[in-house]
């Protein structure tokens, strides 16, 4: 798969947090999200979603730009914690392109 600026970014970001997962807690927010655990994780992660979509309601362009890259950052840490690499994430896109939402959503259900 080529890699587009946009991509590379979280392709660093995805190992930054790999790298900073086994640091010591006091000196890494990962190390400190990982250590508190998968439901901690995944908490958060709503959290920054429900956020992302009030920034989205109230029409403000630049908190929402914020809240989103809130949302990748933590899903990126959740990735990580499952163990989950974003090129699997990636590669699942690329399954789906071209692809109604529709028809991809009723083959999950079938």
């Amino acid at each position: 798969m080529t890699q587009t600026p946009s991509t590379d970014i979280l392709t660093r970001l995805e190992s930054t947090i790999a790298s900073r997962r086994a640091s010591p807690p006091e000196s890494s927010y990962v190390a400190q999200l990982h250590a508190r655990g998968l439901p901690v994780i995944a908490r958060k992660l709503g959290e920054e979603a429900v956020e992302a979509a009030i920034a989205a309601l109230a029409h403000d362009r630049e908190d929402l730009v914020g809240e989103a890259a809130d949302v990748l950052f933590h899903l990126l840490v959740l990735l990580d914690a499952r163990q989950i690499a974003l090129a699997d994430v990636l590669a699942e896109l690329e399954r789906r392109e071209g692809m109604s939402g529709l028809d991809e959503k009723a083959a999950r259900t079938e």
